[in-house]
């Protein structure tokens, strides 16, 4: 199967969801508390205050939304890449979050990474441009805050390291790498590639004045059956005072949230600090505080992510949960977990926002509730009940463009009538 993007991996995760029959869904249609009927009975929630992000995720992983394929000229990719933007103001949002590390790579003149091979595909090829620099540009001239999305230990979507640039840290330092899937990744446990990780994030940050470093879902990667992360090395140098290896895992994702929340703070203050992970963080069969769902997989035991700790604590300016279910899905229901999530929120700093599966409307193989276009728009509907969510970001660039069965026409309509300010 081609190389796809992390929203697919989190997809193919969700094909272990066990589908429990008789598991109550939620109201589909009705309003909820506090919002109104508009004409034509679509429902608008009432505003809460001024200030409501509305984001698209940009992703540059193995071309999914841009650019189209690699190796167009730099005016060519400019172009594209400013449709994107134009798009998102079109619809009435506030904010693209641009992956610019797909890859261990960089999207910007990186003293640290090589050229991503997305842009040129030749990786450590320069593109005779600045994407980054003019995307942050580009979207502060339109009104759009620019968010920097990175992938702190992917690799690569291959496991050869002799394809990688000569030149690229995990050819200098085999030692960093594990294979694992099919893939090459950096592995969490070493603390001299949690300092250069980030280092190599930062970096971005100490040069354009992005509005936010965004991490995705992946941390120690999505399981694959029949294989195990090889990380025996350092856990024998590193993992002594730990009760288990996962516990030993939970706490080197941890230091890389909380010391890159410091660092930001550090470098460039008022710089929001984001992660969008997969939408369960534990089920109650698992957890007593985990939520009413059925889900395969599970952050805190799988990816080794613990995101409910990460809110509760304060680490984050906003967490984007990949909320991917239909109302009344009965493993993961988006009308139990969106609940689940304001309840996590409630009365800590972090900013709530849920992250939508537009790439699910329309899309041949995904059941009746995403061939419908109002189901997106529900959505937006029953989230308006719960106070502490601040907005929604829709997965993604391509899709948002290309719209197949008005879904996203539907959302702006009857929710994004007129423009709003993203919290800060």
């Amino acid at each position: 199967m081609r190389p796809v993007s992390r929203r697919v991996f989190a997809a193919a995760a969700l094909s272990t969801l066990v589908t429990a029959p008789g598991a109550a869904a939620a109201p589909g249609g009705a309003p909820a508390a506090g919002v109104a009927p508009a004409p034509g009975g679509a429902a608008v929630p009432r505003r809460r205050d001024s200030a409501e992000l509305r984001g698209v995720w940009l992703a540059t992983v193995d071309n999914r939304d841009w650019p189209t394929k690699p190796g167009l000229t730099a005016a060519a990719q400019r172009a594209e890449l400013i449709a994107h933007l134009d798009r998102a103001v079109r619809d009435r949002l506030n904010t693209v979050i641009l992956q610019v590390r797909p890859t261990a790579d960089a999207l910007w003149p990186s003293p640290h990474e090589p050229w991503s091979e997305y842009l040129t595909g030749t990786q450590g090829r320069s593109p005779g441009w600045d994407p980054l620099g003019t995307a942050v540009a580009e979207a502060h001239a339109r009104g759009l805050q620019l968010h920097a999305w990175f992938n702190p230990y992917r690799i690569a979507l291959h496991a050869d390291p002799a394809r990688l640039v000569a030149s690229h840290p995990a050819r200098r330092h085999p030692d960093w790498v594990v294979r694992h899937g099919g893939r090459l990744y950096y592995n969490p446990g070493l603390p001299q590639v949690r300092a250069f990780v980030q280092d190599a994030m930062l970096d971005a940050v100490a040069r354009y004045p992005v509005d936010a470093v965004h991490f995705d879902d992946y941390f120690y990667p999505y399981p694959v059956a029949g294989q195990s992360f090889d990380d025996d090395a350092a856990y024998d140098a590193y993992g002594g005072g730990f009760v288990n290896r996962a516990a030993w895992r939970r706490d080197n994702i941890d230091k890389l949230v909380r010391e890159t929340a410091a660092r930001i703070r550090q470098l460039r203050p008022g710089t929001q600090f984001g992660i969008s992970p997969f939408g369960v963080w534990r089920n109650t069969s698992s957890d007593s505080r985990g939520s009413d769902t059925r889900a395969g997989v599970q952050t805190y035991d799988d990816l080794h992510a613990d995101t409910r700790k990460w809110v509760r604590e304060g680490w984050l300016d906003y967490i984007v949960p990949q909320v991917y279910w239909n109302i009344g899905f009965a493993a993961a229901d988006y009308a139990r977990l969106v609940p689940w999530w304001a309840e996590v929120a409630k009365g800590t700093r972090t900013r709530l926002y849920i992250g939508e599966a537009l790439y699910k409307t329309g899309a041949a193989g995904q059941p009746a509730e995403w061939q419908d276009p109002a189901e997106l728009s529900r959505h937006l509907t029953l989230a308006a009940g719960h106070a502490q969510v601040r907005g929604h970001v829709f997965f993604a660039a391509r899709d948002l463009a290309r719209d197949p069965i008005g879904a996203m026409a539907r959302v702006v309509a009857d929710h994004y009538r007129q423009p709003a300010q993203p919290p800060r």
